[in-house]
């Protein structure tokens, strides 16, 4: 989508539609890379979600051009919630079983609320070892595109629950990221919970108001916008959490929710979404092309 010369610099909402592939390569931009975003897998051996996820690694696997390597945004495993070791490890053991058999791209992941352990004090470390990351947020460049993974899940202000927010050291650490990028080189951000989106805004027999709580989106979502403003060379924030699908575009950066690998967790769709995952070719300008893909 080429936003600077449709969208201009908007300060409002925009609810876009997606383009097709085709679009911006008939345009003559060059292209970077193609990549796949997969999240909210939920992976149990339960619904047939093994079969699955095999036809779900085929299908990105078999796409021309190929992709180059697959973003996972979260939620790999069903739920790590107060479960324990043993089926923790059956968990993990599973979903490494199929990805390592079925599957020979590389991957770049996420921390989802669902892969953490929260029964245990150092809660996020058993998943950080399960996905082979040193840290829960980091950085990387492929095609000239640099991309940032952040970690969204951490607990709540009563350290009952989580909530979605970066925490001041994760932020500052964002900030030196975007302050030392060449800002000729475009930005890819991925993140499991949405730092911005309008799905929460889908919800039945509404009175008076909507509630959007601080698990389903970031909470310190005007920061994280106000800091992207001053770094025009972020293009693209990925997420899930939700299983639906949304774009919305703000100040010329757009913002997909890109549904849910497992649907409705591996029961039928969400909602109106079906299960799927983001197919997107990024270009050499900073312009990219995507669509949700069925599989």
């Amino acid at each position: 989508m080429l936003r600077r010369t449709l969208f201009k610099r908007m300060g409002g909402l925009l609810l876009a539609p997606a383009l097709p592939l085709s679009t911006l390569a008939a345009t003559g931009a060059k292209p970077a890379l193609r990549i796949a975003h997969l999240t909210d897998i939920h992976l149990k051996d339960k619904f047939d979600a093994p079969r699955h996820l095999r036809d779900c690694l085929h299908h990105v696997q078999s796409h021309s051009p190929k992709v180059d390597f697959i973003l996972n945004g979260g939620d790999l495993v069903f739920d790590m919630n107060k479960e324990d070791l043993a089926t923790n490890e059956a968990q993990w053991k599973l979903v490494k079983g199929v990805f390592k058999s079925e599957s020979g791209l590389p991957m770049y992941s996420v921390l989802g609320n669902h892969d953490i352990w929260w029964k245990e004090k150092n809660e996020k470390e058993y998943a950080l070892q399960q996905l082979e990351m040193a840290k829960p947020y980091y950085s990387f460049v492929k095609g000239g595109w640099k991309f940032i993974c952040l970690d969204s899940v951490h607990l709540d202000i009563d350290n009952t629950w989580y909530i979605g927010k970066l925490g001041e050291e994760q932020f500052h650490w964002l900030e030196s990221e975007l302050n030392n990028t060449d800002k000729n080189m475009p930005v890819c951000v991925l993140s499991h919970i949405p730092i911005l989106t309008a799905t929460l805004m889908i919800e039945d027999n509404i009175v008076n108001k909507w509630t959007m709580l601080g698990g389903d989106m970031h909470t310190d979502t005007a920061a994280i916008i106000s800091l992207f403003y001053k770094h025009p060379n972020v293009k693209l924030c990925l997420s899930g959490h939700i299983h639906l699908r949304d774009k919305v575009v703000y100040n010329n950066v757009t913002y997909i929710c890109n549904g849910a690998v497992s649907g409705a967790w591996w029961e039928g769709n969400r909602r109106e979404t079906a299960p799927g995952y983001g197919l997107i070719d990024l270009y050499a300008d900073g312009t990219f092309a995507e669509k949700y893909v069925n599989y």
